[in-house]
Protein backbone atom coordinates (compact mmCIF):
# COMPACT_ATOMS: atom_id res chain seq x y z
CA UNK A 1 0.00 0.00 0.00
CA UNK A 2 1.32 3.51 -0.57
CA UNK A 3 2.07 6.03 1.53
CA UNK A 4 -0.81 8.53 -0.01
CA UNK A 5 -3.34 5.79 0.47
CA UNK A 6 -2.94 5.74 4.66
CA UNK A 7 -5.74 8.39 5.41
CA UNK A 8 -4.68 10.78 8.09
CA UNK A 9 -5.79 10.12 12.11
CA UNK A 10 -7.92 13.10 13.25
CA UNK A 11 -9.09 13.55 16.57
CA UNK A 12 -12.29 15.65 16.78
CA UNK A 13 -13.25 17.90 19.31
CA UNK A 14 -16.77 18.92 19.76
CA UNK A 15 -18.57 22.14 20.61
CA UNK A 16 -20.13 23.05 23.72
CA UNK A 17 -23.70 21.22 24.58
CA UNK A 18 -22.25 19.05 21.77
CA UNK A 19 -20.84 15.16 22.43
CA UNK A 20 -18.66 13.24 20.48
CA UNK A 21 -21.78 10.75 19.26
CA UNK A 22 -23.58 14.77 18.23
CA UNK A 23 -20.50 15.99 16.68
CA UNK A 24 -19.88 13.12 14.57
CA UNK A 25 -23.10 13.32 12.97
CA UNK A 26 -23.16 16.72 12.21
CA UNK A 27 -19.91 16.39 10.75
CA UNK A 28 -20.93 13.73 8.21
CA UNK A 29 -20.63 15.83 5.30
CA UNK A 30 -17.70 16.68 6.15
CA UNK A 31 -16.40 12.74 6.55
CA UNK A 32 -17.81 11.65 3.04
CA UNK A 33 -16.15 14.84 1.28
CA UNK A 34 -12.38 13.69 2.43
CA UNK A 35 -13.35 9.82 3.13
CA UNK A 36 -10.40 8.50 1.09
CA UNK A 37 -7.77 11.49 2.96
CA UNK A 38 -9.09 10.92 6.65
CA UNK A 39 -10.31 8.89 9.43
CA UNK A 40 -12.01 11.19 12.08
CA UNK A 41 -12.01 10.08 15.53
CA UNK A 42 -14.66 11.34 18.08
CA UNK A 43 -14.24 12.41 21.85
CA UNK A 44 -16.62 13.69 24.52
CA UNK A 45 -15.70 16.42 26.90
CA UNK A 46 -15.73 15.41 30.78
CA UNK A 47 -17.87 17.96 31.99
CA UNK A 48 -21.56 17.17 31.81
CA UNK A 49 -23.51 20.64 30.98
CA UNK A 50 -26.63 21.24 32.94
CA UNK A 51 -29.97 21.23 30.23
CA UNK A 52 -31.50 24.55 29.21
CA UNK A 53 -34.58 24.87 30.71
CA UNK A 54 -38.03 26.80 29.54
CA UNK A 55 -40.91 28.46 31.80
CA UNK A 56 -42.40 25.05 31.94
CA UNK A 57 -39.67 22.92 33.28
CA UNK A 58 -39.02 21.28 30.16
CA UNK A 59 -35.79 20.52 28.37
CA UNK A 60 -36.54 22.21 24.69
CA UNK A 61 -37.37 20.58 21.73
CA UNK A 62 -33.57 21.03 20.34
CA UNK A 63 -31.78 19.12 23.08
CA UNK A 64 -33.76 16.31 23.03
CA UNK A 65 -33.00 15.22 19.67
CA UNK A 66 -30.75 12.19 19.36
CA UNK A 67 -27.19 12.26 20.57
CA UNK A 68 -28.18 15.93 21.92
CA UNK A 69 -29.12 14.61 25.35
CA UNK A 70 -25.71 14.44 26.70
CA UNK A 71 -24.86 17.76 26.71
CA UNK A 72 -20.91 18.23 27.35
CA UNK A 73 -18.47 21.36 27.55
CA UNK A 74 -14.92 21.74 27.75
CA UNK A 75 -14.43 24.66 30.25
CA UNK A 76 -17.32 26.96 32.33
CA UNK A 77 -16.58 30.81 31.65
CA UNK A 78 -19.09 30.92 34.78
CA UNK A 79 -17.72 28.95 37.40
CA UNK A 80 -21.27 29.78 39.53
CA UNK A 81 -23.69 28.76 37.49
CA UNK A 82 -21.43 26.34 35.53
CA UNK A 83 -22.44 27.94 32.09
CA UNK A 84 -20.47 28.80 28.92
CA UNK A 85 -20.59 32.11 26.87
CA UNK A 86 -17.64 32.56 24.60
CA UNK A 87 -17.77 36.50 24.86
CA UNK A 88 -18.16 36.12 28.78
CA UNK A 89 -14.81 38.05 30.06
CA UNK A 90 -14.19 36.07 33.23
CA UNK A 91 -11.31 36.15 35.74
CA UNK A 92 -11.16 32.27 36.44
CA UNK A 93 -12.90 29.24 34.57
CA UNK A 94 -13.74 25.82 35.75
CA UNK A 95 -13.20 22.24 34.79
CA UNK A 96 -9.68 22.97 31.73
CA UNK A 97 -7.22 21.09 33.01
CA UNK A 98 -9.32 17.75 33.00
CA UNK A 99 -10.41 18.44 29.83
CA UNK A 100 -7.02 18.46 28.76
CA UNK A 101 -5.96 15.21 30.82
CA UNK A 102 -9.12 13.98 28.85
CA UNK A 103 -7.43 14.94 25.52
CA UNK A 104 -4.54 13.56 26.80
CA UNK A 105 -5.75 9.98 27.89
CA UNK A 106 -7.36 10.11 24.28
CA UNK A 107 -4.13 10.61 22.90
CA UNK A 108 -2.57 7.62 24.61
CA UNK A 109 -5.68 5.12 24.36
CA UNK A 110 -6.85 6.08 20.94
CA UNK A 111 -3.94 7.51 19.23
CA UNK A 112 -1.60 8.16 17.53
CA UNK A 113 -3.23 11.03 15.83
CA UNK A 114 -1.97 13.35 12.72
CA UNK A 115 -3.82 16.17 13.84
CA UNK A 116 -6.66 17.41 15.59
CA UNK A 117 -9.84 19.22 14.79
CA UNK A 118 -11.66 21.27 17.11
CA UNK A 119 -15.14 23.18 16.56
CA UNK A 120 -16.45 26.29 18.46
CA UNK A 121 -15.42 25.89 22.05
CA UNK A 122 -13.76 23.03 21.13
CA UNK A 123 -11.53 24.86 18.58
CA UNK A 124 -10.38 27.35 20.97
CA UNK A 125 -9.72 24.12 22.76
CA UNK A 126 -7.56 22.68 20.20
CA UNK A 127 -5.89 26.44 20.00
CA UNK A 128 -4.54 26.00 23.89
CA UNK A 129 -3.49 22.51 22.55
CA UNK A 130 -1.34 24.04 20.37
CA UNK A 131 0.39 26.25 22.72
CA UNK A 132 1.21 24.00 25.14
CA UNK A 133 2.77 21.85 22.52
CA UNK A 134 4.36 24.76 21.14
CA UNK A 135 5.27 25.69 24.14
CA UNK A 136 6.86 21.75 24.85
CA UNK A 137 4.69 22.12 28.16
CA UNK A 138 2.71 18.38 27.16
CA UNK A 139 5.06 15.63 25.32
CA UNK A 140 1.66 13.47 24.92
CA UNK A 141 1.26 16.00 21.85
CA UNK A 142 2.59 15.43 18.76
CA UNK A 143 -0.03 17.08 16.24
CA UNK A 144 1.04 17.54 12.97
CA UNK A 145 -1.48 20.22 11.65
CA UNK A 146 -4.53 21.72 13.09
CA UNK A 147 -8.40 22.07 11.93
CA UNK A 148 -9.97 25.30 13.74
CA UNK A 149 -13.47 26.04 12.49
CA UNK A 150 -15.19 28.96 14.08
CA UNK A 151 -12.53 29.18 16.18
CA UNK A 152 -11.74 32.01 19.20
CA UNK A 153 -10.16 33.58 21.97
CA UNK A 154 -11.17 32.48 25.49
CA UNK A 155 -12.05 35.77 27.03
CA UNK A 156 -11.03 34.01 30.35
CA UNK A 157 -7.94 36.28 31.93
CA UNK A 158 -6.75 32.49 33.66
CA UNK A 159 -5.88 31.59 29.68
CA UNK A 160 -4.42 34.54 28.66
CA UNK A 161 -0.81 32.63 28.66
CA UNK A 162 -1.99 30.65 25.99
CA UNK A 163 -1.59 33.68 23.84
CA UNK A 164 1.25 35.20 25.37
CA UNK A 165 3.82 32.63 24.06
CA UNK A 166 6.10 32.62 20.64
CA UNK A 167 3.55 32.12 17.74
CA UNK A 168 2.09 28.55 16.91
CA UNK A 169 4.08 26.98 14.42
CA UNK A 170 2.04 23.79 13.90
CA UNK A 171 0.08 24.34 10.17
CA UNK A 172 -3.51 25.05 11.16
CA UNK A 173 -6.31 26.01 8.77
CA UNK A 174 -8.91 28.24 10.33
CA UNK A 175 -12.19 27.75 8.96
CA UNK A 176 -15.34 30.50 9.95
CA UNK A 177 -18.44 31.64 8.23
CA UNK A 178 -19.24 35.26 7.26
CA UNK A 179 -23.09 34.78 8.66
CA UNK A 180 -21.59 33.07 12.13
CA UNK A 181 -24.12 34.40 14.95
CA UNK A 182 -22.43 32.91 17.55
CA UNK A 183 -18.74 33.41 17.18
CA UNK A 184 -18.66 36.22 14.84
CA UNK A 185 -15.76 36.51 12.16
CA UNK A 186 -14.08 39.01 13.50
CA UNK A 187 -13.84 36.76 16.85
CA UNK A 188 -12.15 34.10 14.45
CA UNK A 189 -9.70 36.40 12.58
CA UNK A 190 -8.81 37.94 16.38
CA UNK A 191 -7.23 34.20 17.11
CA UNK A 192 -5.10 34.36 13.78
CA UNK A 193 -2.02 36.29 15.17
CA UNK A 194 -1.36 33.35 17.53
CA UNK A 195 -0.62 30.65 14.54
CA UNK A 196 2.02 31.16 12.48
CA UNK A 197 1.03 30.91 9.07
CA UNK A 198 -2.69 30.22 9.28
CA UNK A 199 -4.52 29.20 6.15
CA UNK A 200 -7.99 30.73 5.93
CA UNK A 201 -11.17 28.76 4.72
CA UNK A 202 -13.99 31.46 4.48
CA UNK A 203 -17.34 30.78 3.66
CA UNK A 204 -20.48 32.28 3.30
CA UNK A 205 -22.79 30.68 6.07
CA UNK A 206 -22.95 30.16 9.59
CA UNK A 207 -22.08 28.40 12.68
CA UNK A 208 -21.26 24.73 11.04
CA UNK A 209 -18.55 22.91 10.21
CA UNK A 210 -18.76 23.72 6.03
CA UNK A 211 -18.25 20.40 3.22
CA UNK A 212 -19.84 21.62 0.34
CA UNK A 213 -17.76 20.56 -2.80
CA UNK A 214 -16.73 23.94 -3.56
CA UNK A 215 -14.72 23.36 -0.30
CA UNK A 216 -13.32 19.89 -0.70
CA UNK A 217 -10.48 21.59 -2.63
CA UNK A 218 -8.88 23.84 0.39
CA UNK A 219 -9.09 21.22 2.91
CA UNK A 220 -7.23 18.24 0.71
CA UNK A 221 -4.48 21.25 -0.43
CA UNK A 222 -3.67 21.29 3.07
CA UNK A 223 -4.07 17.85 4.30
CA UNK A 224 -1.73 16.49 1.14
CA UNK A 225 1.26 17.74 2.66
CA UNK A 226 1.04 15.68 5.62
CA UNK A 227 0.33 12.38 3.76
Amino acid sequence: MSKAAVPLRILCIHGYRQNGNSFREKTGALRKLLKKQVELVYISAPHQVPAIQNETNQEPEKSARSGEEDQRGWWFSDVQARSFNAKQECESSLGLEESIEAVKTAVKDLGPFDGILGFSQGAALVAMLCALQEQKLQPDFNFRFAILVAGFRSACSQHQRFYKGPAITIPSLHVFGQDDRVIPEEMSRDLLPAFDGAQILFHPGGHFVPAASSHRQTYQDFLKKFQ
